[in-house]
């Protein structure tokens, strides 16, 4: 292949991944407005500025394109997830570490937390698949993780599936909630200073209520 072939090639093979990353990008923000069912692709044509047929060239449904946009919000997670959960430092600090990562990861996305909620009330074989590609091997990482700080007395003893969900659902109901909290009184819950407060706390909970010595270093 000559020179100019493999240039026009990798043109050809960039402009691709943009229109695709920009199909991603509409479809996440048409899909938590409307949801899988309410949403049109022409809708996300118009939003990712390309024909309707450019987006089946790419996916060949709306439910593919659905799955696609969801894993696409986890695949960069999962990966900065699973390096940080598989750190040898203290298991205090990976500890602390991930469940920032988290809170930040949701935080930055809590636009589109509709999407994720949307597919787990949905079930079927799309959440199968990204169960198995994406939470299996979080969720397994992250027991491995407990049962080290529990090894090694850094964490007090309790049972490590229930301590996994317990963590979990200290960083994830805050943003499910988020519009309740506002109906009961609290200022916006997503001002850079409440989301502030709110991640401080979490870590502050997390060590007075797993730590066996929380004030440690």
């Amino acid at each position: 292949m000559s020179l100019v072939a493999k240039s026009r090639r990798t043109v050809r093979g960039a402009r691709s991944a943009e229109t695709r990353a920009a199909i991603l990008a509409a479809a996440a923000r048409v899909f938590a407005e409307s949801g899988m069912a309410g949403a049109r692709t022409d809708a996300i044509a118009a939003a990712a500025h390309v024909n309707k047929a450019m987006l089946y060239y790419y996916f060949k449904s709306k439910a593919q394109l659905y799955e696609a946009v969801v894993q696409d919000h986890f695949e960069e997670f999962n990966r900065q997830a699973l390096e940080v959960l598989a750190g040898k430092g203290p298991a205090r600090a990976v500890l602390l570490q991930y469940v920032s990562l988290h809170f930040d990861f949701i935080s930055s996305r809590r636009r589109y937390a509709s999407l994720y909620q949307q597919m787990m009330m949905t079930g079927g074989k799309a959440l199968e698949r990204l169960v198995l590609r994406y939470f299996r091997p979080r969720s397994e990482a992250f027991s491995r993780l407990i049962q080290r700080g529990m090894r090694e007395g850094a964490f007090r003893k309790a049972d490590v599936r229930h301590t996994a969900i317990s963590i979990v659902a200290l960083i994830v109901f805050y943003f499910s909630a988020a519009k309740v909290l506002e109906l009961l009184g609290q200022s916006n819950a997503y001002t850079d200073s409440s989301l502030a407060l709110r991640k401080r706390e979490v870590l502050d909970f997390i060590r007075h209520g797993i730590f066996t010595d929380p004030e440690g270093s």
